[in-house]
């Protein structure tokens, strides 16, 4: 199986369920110590950087793959940190799609 930051976000309609809490965790586990599980409805991630030059770089790079996946995160950030919160409105919960999206940031810190 290829790695979720290998894999591409698909449609998420409604009516598809969201993930259980058992599928939730084996998927957080394929992610990095930034990322937190809040209520198994959304992930957060906590990123730390030198200073803002750096955070907007990292916030612009997030903000290209969201749009490339079509997956969007909601993103907060200020001079040298940026939280993101990842979940499928379509759903009201988690979908593959975060955590895809999720490893693909974390991609980005390699």
């Amino acid at each position: 199986m290829s790695s979720l930051a290998d894999q591409k976000c698909a449609p998420c309609e409604g009516g598809t369920q969201p993930m259980t809490g058992q599928t939730v965790t084996e998927r957080m586990q394929q992610l990095s110590d930034h990322w937190q599980n809040a209520d198994d409805d959304k992930i957060v991630g906590t990123f730390k950087f030198k200073n803002y030059y750096e955070t907007q770089a990292f916030v612009n790079a997030v903000a290209y793959i969201a749009h490339r996946e079509d997956h969007h995160p909601d993103i907060t950030f200020g001079y040298n940190s940026c939280r993101i919160e990842l979940t499928t409105h379509a759903i009201g919960g988690l979908s593959d799609n975060d955590f895809i999206s999720a490893a693909k940031i974390d991609r980005l810190l390699d």
